[in-house]
């Protein structure tokens, strides 16, 4: 999969240090991953959340933080559509939140 918004990984890495290692676990697996649905997804991520058939909620960090990404699967990229806390997270709209 391509991966939209890398540099925001990083940067939230770089704030919360916490989650480098689930971060780039995600981007190292997303990234040679071979997914056309989001039932592939769960076959690497077993804590994902399918929110529609577009949409998946990933856990950062234990659970302590939440990403949604959103996914066309034709063209084959991911598009990081939030990355914050479990609290954030629940503030949001994850089927059309866009923060990047």
């Amino acid at each position: 999969m391509r991966i939209i918004a890398r540099n925001r990984l990083v940067a939230f890495w770089e704030r919360h240090p916490g989650t480098e290692r689930s971060l780039r676990h995600w981007f190292e697996v997303a990234e040679a991953a071979n997914w056309n649905t989001p039932l592939d997804i769960m076959a690497d991520f077993s804590k994902v959340k399918v929110l529609n058939g577009e949409r998946v909620r990933f856990e950062v960090a234990g659970g302590d933080y939440r990403m949604v990404v959103a996914f066309d699967w034709r063209r084959r990229i991911a598009f990081i559509k939030f990355l914050g806390s479990h609290a954030e997270y629940d503030r949001i709209d994850a089927l059309t939140v866009s923060l990047f």
